[in-house]
């Protein structure tokens, strides 16, 4: 194995505004993969990217952190249309976007990680704000009252409640957590359909993280689970009928959030960080830890082929929750991932030192060769894509940030890197204001053409807004925010959907 600082990635020339210690961040967000808690006393303040003036954010000591501010649930569902645009909305924009998220319908949920699933979403067409709704996921969980983990209620089929994520594909609006089945919604007004199991196809889990092939239109998915097969890849056509799923043959449940596909590959990482199903099961908090003597690898298959055929490669050990894309460059596959040293290693909350990095593993000989190079050391995560490009040479990438706080994860701005020319920048949305995750929507032909989405906070006056931001200038701000009826929660991951599913 080769680590090297690539010469062609000079690093930021705009410095973030600061640094959050990101093992709290990054540990918490793993658990939003298990969907398991640990302790912690995190809420938010910000620093404005021209300094000073920053209008502090309240904080009770005494109450849970994911009760307060922007972390709290809202209590109801609402309608509402014709909404305010400051700016204009590019007239190219026809769609709706659609966010998940954590939101407890009794307001006292045991963490952040476990409230009930709930979807905000902004139809826009003809350079309106056309109406925004949001609906709680009708889950298993969220109609009898109960948390995740509840004893008698184990976390199989629709047994989760479907809070990370939304996937566009087949012609339906799915959601899903990190364990169990995904749900469908009605994109007409977010109502939630039903448990989807792709006609009985689905038989384990589906992953919070599904590729979709932009040239086949076919969507990889993977499935990890806490008992035999531990893992599970499988692909559906573009009309959602499920074509193949086979077990990959790994030892035992390790937590792998995510994985990536070229044009021609699936990629697979391993990393050290296992499930104890007789920790689970005595109740601990986290019951998933570090083990560095289980190692870490890569594994390489044919795209849609059988499982028998994945090679892997031992590599350091590390941990990655999210990659950016993956694409084929002759005989090697190359791979961008935000990538950390370890996770769960203990219980103290010092900085993680993850950074950018481009994986390259070598195919063409009888044992593959591994190379590890440092694109930035940046603290971006959370990484959004062009997806026209998934699994195909890209050149641009997206990231959410965050500020350092001593109280809670401060989600700062977006991050914006450009690959060819190792330029990384930062939008900053101002001292008071907070920015989720940017979301990539086409405005035309050529990559990184188009427009970013983020719901923005501000906690001066507890109302949120739709940003609408260049992507391939990100950093000069908004050209238009729609104003929303009422504060959106922090959340998850988010999907666009052209002309609004109909």
């Amino acid at each position: 194995m080769q680590r090297d600082r690539n010469p062609s990635f000079p690093g930021p020339t705009t410095p973030p505004t600061g640094r959050f210690g990101r093992r709290e961040f990054l540990q918490r967000s793993a658990l939003l993969a298990a969907g398991f808690a640990v302790p912690s006393s995190l809420v938010a303040a910000c620093g404005d990217s021209g300094g000073g003036g920053a209008v502090p954010e309240s904080f009770d000591p005494s109450r849970p952190w994911w009760l307060q501010n922007d972390f709290a649930p809202v209590e109801d569902e609402m309608d509402a249309f014709d909404l305010k645009v400051r700016g204009r909305i590019p007239s190219v924009l026809d769609g709706l976007y659609v966010r998940n998220g954590s939101n407890p319908q009794k307001a006292d949920s045991p963490h952040w990680f476990f409230g009930d699933g709930m979807v905000h979403g902004v139809r826009i067409a003809d350079g309106r704000a056309l109406w925004y709704r949001n609906r709680w996921i009708n889950t298993i969980l969220y109609e009898k009252g109960i948390s995740f983990g509840d004893p008698n209620t184990p976390p199989v089929g629709g047994a989760n409640q479907s809070n990370v994520s939304t996937i566009w594909h087949g012609g339906k609006l799915l959601t899903s957590g990190e364990v169990g089945f995904p749900y469908e919604l009605d994109p007409s007004d977010l109502s939630t359909k039903g448990v989807y199991d792709f006609g009985g196809a689905l038989k384990t889990s589906f992953t919070a993280h599904p590729k979709i092939d932009p040239v086949t239109g076919s969507l990889h998915f993977f499935g990890y689970w806490f008992f035999d097969p531990f893992l599970t890849y499988s692909v559906a056509d573009r009309s959602g009928r499920v074509v193949s799923s086979e077990a990959v043959d790994v030892r035992q449940t390790t937590m792998m959030h995510s994985f990536a596909i070229t044009d021609r590959d699936a990629v697979f990482w391993e990393c050290p960080v296992l499930f104890s199903l007789e920790e689970a099961m005595a109740g601990a908090l986290n019951p998933f830890h570090w083990d560095p003597s289980y190692g870490t690898r890569v594994g390489i298959m044919p795209l849609g082929g059988s499982t028998s055929d994945i090679r892997w490669v031992e590599i350091e050990n590390c941990y990655v929750f999210h990659e950016l894309n993956a694409y084929r460059d002759g005989n090697e596959v190359v791979v961008d991932v935000c990538r950390h040293p370890e996770m769960f290693a203990g219980e103290g909350l010092e900085d993680s030192e993850g950074d950018l990095r481009r994986w390259r593993i070598d195919t063409s000989g009888s044992s593959m060769r591994f190379r590890d190079e440092i694109v930035t050391t940046a603290p971006y995560e959370l990484p959004h894509p062009d997806r026209r490009f998934t699994g195909r040479r890209h050149r641009y990438g997206w990231f959410s940030t965050t500020r350092p706080n001593d109280q809670t994860v401060d989600f700062g701005g977006t991050g914006y890197v450009d690959y060819e020319t190792g330029k990384v920048s930062l939008w900053d949305p101002g001292s008071t204001r907070h920015a989720g995750e940017p979301f990539f929507v086409p405005g035309g032909a050529a990559e990184g053409d188009g427009w970013l989405l983020t719901f923005v906070y501000d906690h001066s006056n507890g109302k949120s807004t739709l940003a609408i931001l260049p992507a391939l200038d990100p950093n000069g701000g908004p050209v238009a925010e729609i104003e929303l009826p009422r504060r959106v929660p922090y959340g998850f991951h988010g999907v666009w959907i052209p002309g609004g599913g109909a």
